[in-house]
């Protein structure tokens, strides 16, 4: 599956934010590898952050990070930067935005 999601950075946090995902942690790149996140890609527009996570099931990849070591440390760094993901809902499911149109499934 791939989804969408939308964070928010702290007020002058951009370029901070920016270094810290210069590379992820070798241990949260092995989890999130354990757990079906086969790729996830970030882009910033000001303080606006777009993601799109290709993954096996987004919401058991969220709950089997509850309890990682890895993402604990992580979550500690990053959240220094972050402001709030935009919910639309109970997350891990009310982070995902929905879909409204893909080219590739028109086209068949």
């Amino acid at each position: 599956m791939r989804v969408a999601l939308h964070s928010i950075v702290k007020d002058g946090h951009e370029s901070s934010y920016d270094r810290e995902h210069e590379r992820i942690p070798d241990d949260l790149a092995a989890s999130f590898a354990r757990i079906g996140i086969r790729d996830w890609t970030i882009w910033r527009s000001g303080s606006h952050l777009f993601h799109v996570v290709d993954c096996d099931d987004f919401a058991a990849a969220m709950r089997a990070l509850e309890d990682d070591p890895a993402d604990a440390a992580w979550q500690a760094r990053i959240g220094e930067h972050v402001d709030h993901f935009v919910l639309d809902g109970e997350a891990p499911e009310g982070m995902m935005l929905p879909q409204v149109w893909r080219l590739s499934e028109q086209q068949g």
